[in-house]
């Protein structure tokens, strides 16, 4: 199973370059040699939560012919999205985009961590709540949790002042819940890891920007326009679940390695490939 994620594309239909950067992700997914069985899109879909942002959105991600999961970021609007995504999967809660997947061999459950009027998020008791119930439904399925807002520091003061609040709460169900395999989220606009407890945290840099950490001042965050990125999801019987970081930028594919034998020199300038 592959799973592909975007994170935080926020549409603006006053800022062409962000529709641009999400078709440009969006038709690199669909050319990949192995499509993805699902596309997770982890919040700011849109930057002010308007009608017409939410249009723009759904017609950029309209290509995609595989099946598409949102959670709701601080820059959407909760209400437009549940009038148009509130029949994803199944088991949801009312009044937030919760919600589980149960088509495939990894068990996907989004997670609404907006918390209205503010730019960090939440999981309130109800939210956890039903989490704790979704998890002990199925203790033998590879999980995989999916949000807007990381439970993690990211050592960003900007970010950690309008991060997630119930962080400790949702790692002591992940402590409780070994089948938790992955935790992936977005909002910080850059490419972290972290452990949490015997699961890991992983967020996905935007579509259409990325925050750079400055090492030396904690207080200061750069931003960078870059080639959009993916986080992949690949999960087998034999690995488990693997992730790992995707540039989608339309560059040849090189054989190294052919499943006999390593690729021979580069013919252009007589260099090995190892």
């Amino acid at each position: 199973m592959l799973i592909a994620q975007l994170s935080d594309p926020h549409v603006d239909v006053t800022r062409p370059g962000k529709a641009e950067a999400l078709a440009r992700a969006v038709a690199h997914l669909r050319a990949l040699p192995m499509r993805p069985d699902a596309v997770l899109i982890t919040g700011d879909c849109t930057e002010h939560g308007r009608a017409d942002e939410y249009d723009t959105f759904e017609a950029l991600t309209a290509p995609l012919d595989m099946p598409v999961y949102v959670v709701p970021g601080n820059h959407d609007d909760r209400a437009a999205m549940l009038a148009r995504y509130g029949h994803l999967g199944t088991q949801r809660l009312d009044g937030f985009l919760h919600y589980v997947v149960d088509d495939f061999p990894v068990r996907l459950i989004g997670l609404d961590t907006q918390r209205p009027g503010s730019g960090s998020g939440e999981l309130c008791d109800d939210r956890l709540a039903w989490l704790a119930d979704r998890l002990a439904e199925a203790p033998d399925r590879p999980t995989l949790l999916f949000m807007h807002h990381p439970p993690l520091t990211s050592g960003l003061d900007v970010m950690d002042a309008i991060g997630l609040r119930g962080t400790q709460r949702l790692c002591d169900l992940v402590r409780a819940h070994p089948h938790v395999s992955r935790v992936v989220a977005g909002h910080v606009h850059m490419a972290l890891t972290a452990g949490f407890d015997h699961s890991t945290v992983m967020t996905c840099p935007g579509t259409d920007h990325t925050f750079q950490p400055d090492l030396t001042q904690p207080e200061r965050l750069v931003l960078q326009y870059q080639p959009p990125v993916a986080l992949l999801h690949r999960w087998s019987e034999r690995t488990g679940l693997l992730s790992f970081t995707h540039l989608l930028e339309d560059r040849p594919w090189l054989t190294l390695h052919d499943g006999r034998q390593w690729a021979p020199p580069e013919p252009d300038t007589g260099l090995p490939f190892r």
